[in-house]
């Protein structure tokens, strides 16, 4: 998983330009591909250093050199987008990589000054995501999609082309009860926001989210969750301490310096190292990041885990080196992974 930021290393102050970080976004799924990770995940931003704003055209790279990945956002902002066009870019995705796209769908209203750029008022996010969410999941599902909302002119008898090669897998981002709500009556796999807390803050949404499903009259085996981490892999605690804890307090006063603009103040995640290893971070030795996954694995039982080892301006040797560690020595050690 990487959301794009592009801020200065800690130590050396290097920063890399627009360009250079794309680049490195498509080498380091390229390594995670080698070492073993199955997909990968892309998230959405706009007008900050969260610089990456068009995951399509970052996930087309990326399919043609990890030909077997999975191609997915971390977060899609739905409310923001045109369904009509969002649908195209994604089917199109799907087409040119053979059957490989998902997509994690998010309200993104927690980064209120983006609405407005976009000619929204952040105040109506809700009722814009829920119905351009169920226009797109149509229009990626079904021809001929005849459609009349409130926060959108109708469309007609629409079929977009390219068609994808499959129903594309969409994710519902849910850290409140109407979106988990929303998720399961649309059918949609549940993605925890899981970096803005400990695990356990999440399961209310869980809890909800599998009430719901139920109550649409739905299989409960068929419920897919995800969750998301910030991610180190050292070879020891004290290797994770000096390498990986100033980065990480790096970028979390950057992502509360951009949070708290976002939101005049309201909202302070100040930098404390010891609960965030204990809340949104797995990091510290293989096998501590092997203990700590079996703990949240035990308290969602989900299906799918997003690893992000990119934050903070870390150097391309270091980003390389800790996912070779965590794909030889993590990953296969895993729940639901052989080895």
């Amino acid at each position: 998983m990487t959301l794009g930021d592009n801020i200065a290393h800690p130590l050396t102050g290097d920063t890399r330009t627009d360009a250079e970080r794309h680049r490195q976004l498509v080498e380091q799924a390229v390594w995670a591909s080698n070492a073993g990770f199955d997909a990968v995940h892309i998230g959405e931003h706009h007008f900050n250093d969260y610089m990456l704003s068009s995951p399509p055209v970052v996930l087309a790279a990326i399919g043609e050199r990890a030909p077997d990945m999975i191609l997915s956002t971390a977060v899609t902002l739905v409310p923001t987008l045109d369904p009509v066009r969002c649908a195209e870019d994604y089917a199109t995705l799907d087409a040119l990589s053979g059957g490989r796209v998902e997509i994690v769908t998010g309200r993104g209203n927690i980064y209120a000054k983006t609405f407005p750029a976009f000619g929204f008022d952040v105040a109506d996010a809700r009722a814009i995501y829920d119905e351009r969410l169920e226009l797109l999941q149509r229009l990626l599902t079904e021809e001929s999609v005849t459609w009349e909302g409130e926060t959108r002119s109708p469309v007609t008898d629409l079929t977009i082309r390219p068609r994808p090669v499959r129903d594309i897998p969409i994710w519902v981002g849910a850290g409140s009860g109407g979106s988990a709500d929303l998720a399961a009556r649309l059918g949609c796999a549940l993605m925890l926001p899981s970096v803005f807390g400990p695990p356990a803050n999440f399961l209310p949404v869980v809890e909800r989210y599998r009430e719901s499903w139920a109550a649409a009259g739905r299989e409960e085996a068929d419920i897919v969750i995800g969750a998301c981490c910030h991610t180190f892999a050292g070879s020891d605690r004290d290797e994770m301490l000096q390498r990986f804890a100033p980065r990480y307090q790096h970028y979390w006063e950057f992502v509360n310096e951009l949070i708290q603009w976002h939101t005049g103040g309201t909202i302070d995640m100040s930098f404390d190292l010891d609960t965030f290893l204990a809340g949104p971070a797995v990091a510290g030795s293989s096998q501590e990041c092997v203990d700590r996954m079996g703990e949240i694995h035990d308290l969602f039982g989900h299906q799918r885990q997003l690893f992000m080892f990119d934050m903070g301006g870390v150097s391309d040797a270091e980003l390389h080196e800790t996912i070779d560690r965590f794909g030889a020595e993590v990953i296969p050690h895993l729940p639901g992974c052989a080895g």
